[in-house]
């Protein structure tokens, strides 16, 4: 029975009270909450967009993941309109309605309550340092999964296993131990701060980049923290704002180059100069490109930073990626020798490399040699996900198709 269009929503509360509804929760996820009303109170479609004040055409996007809710208001009506307990409210990131009982606990809850967090204290307790080693490693698998497959066929792995670190980080009572959850945390944020900003969702980017901060903040790492304030830069250089996109790198390579790897100082030396790139001025973008090539040590890594994987080939492309937009006719070279340095995990990086070739070989009047290196690249970013890159990409099929008719 779905009753009538105008009929209040009342999931059961024990609806409430499972993992996986508190995930839903805590994880903001509007299609989730919105199948929950579907599932155990029968709504349709209609009759949550009745609830919630949100046109039935919006619910639907919603329910098909095509559309983010961003304003809090929004958020406001859809608790009231799924009639949420206070406890799910407050998941949900709101203040409960009921100022009394800010919890929404009622009878014997409180005594439930006080029993979950005993056990998850409990379980966190159990975390050793090699528990956290478990956790770093499903990080990194991710990281390698991301880069061959892309953002979205991890996204549901990604949502558990921040999730799971989230909930182990704060339940944790031993120093050192929160220390190391912290460091993993802070590291699978940035990781999903970077898939964000390639999907286009940058306020999620934004936000995931402020978590990490904090979490390296805890951590007490350096090299982290000064690495996931970098990686922020982005957000702002997708926004038009590369001015201060620069002036936040410069910032953090004041306060932290002493106290980093050379090889994080080659990677935000590079990231300066793709700011700088950006905004045009081509002798800071040669002179920090020159500077990163000097700090690069040898070999692929480093045991201090396994987040970053810049070697002298990944260094070329980054050259390259900057020096198209002046003309310089040594980028193709740059740029088909770091293609060839490539080794085949790298699909959304190898989608940037063969824009920026095609974009060199069609500066140099050659959109037939341009042309199967961008088709190349729409494939991989079709395949990864990538808005960010199919937005360039379908502006250099234009100018190749123009070209060659």
């Amino acid at each position: 029975m779905h009753g009538n269009a105008f009929e209040p929503i009342q999931i059961p509360a024990r609806v409430w009270d499972r993992d996986e509804s508190r995930e839903i929760l805590k994880n903001r996820d509007i299609p989730g909450l919105f199948n929950l009303a579907v599932k155990y109170a029968g709504a349709s479609q209609t009759r949550i967009s009745a609830a919630t004040g949100i046109a039935q055409g919006r619910v639907s996007q919603h329910m098909r993941g095509q559309r983010q809710v961003t304003d809090l208001e929004v958020y406001e009506r859809i608790a009231a309109g799924l009639s949420l307990p206070d406890h799910a409210r407050m998941l949900l990131g709101l203040a409960p309605r009921d100022i009394a009982s800010p919890t929404g606990d009622h009878g014997d809850e409180h005594q439930e309550q006080t029993e979950e967090l005993t056990a998850r204290i409990a379980a966190a307790a159990a975390i050793d340092p090699t528990m956290v080693m478990i956790l770093n490693a499903d990080t990194n698998n991710l990281r390698l999964l991301d880069r061959r497959l892309g953002s979205a066929a991890i996204a549901d792995k990604m949502r558990a296993q921040i999730s799971q670190i989230e909930r182990a980080h704060h339940h944790a009572v031993r120093p050192g131990i929160r220390a190391q959850l912290a460091h993993v945390l802070a590291e699978t944020e940035s990781l999903a701060g970077w898939q964000a900003i390639n999907t286009g969702a940058l306020n999620d980017a934004w936000t995931h980049y402020e978590n990490a901060k904090a979490a390296a903040r805890e951590a007490d790492d350096p090299a982290v923290l000064a690495y996931v304030s970098a990686e922020q830069a982005y957000v702002l250089m997708d926004l038009g704002q590369p001015a201060q996109a620069t002036e936040l790198l410069q910032y953090i390579h004041a306060t932290y180059g002493d106290r980093i790897p050379d090889r994080l100082r080659t990677w935000l030396s590079a990231a300066e100069a793709e700011s700088a790139a950006i905004l045009g001025d081509e002798a800071t973008c040669r002179a920090a490109l020159d500077y990163a090539t000097a700090l690069l040590p040898d070999g692929p890594g480093d045991p201090d930073t396994p987040y970053l994987s810049i070697d002298a080939h990944h260094l070329a492309r980054w050259r390259g990626n900057c020096l198209v937009r002046f003309g310089d006719p040594g980028t193709v070279e740059d740029l088909r020798s770091a293609l060839a340095g490539m080794d085949g995990t790298y699909n959304r990086a190898e989608s940037a490399l063969r824009c920026d070739l095609g974009h060199a070989l069609l500066a140099l009047g050659d959109p037939e040699a341009a042309q199967p290196h961008i088709q190349r690249a729409q494939h991989l970013a079709t395949m990864t996900g990538s808005r960010r890159q199919r937005k360039r990409i379908d502006e250099l099929t234009r100018l190749v198709t123009r070209a060659l008719h």
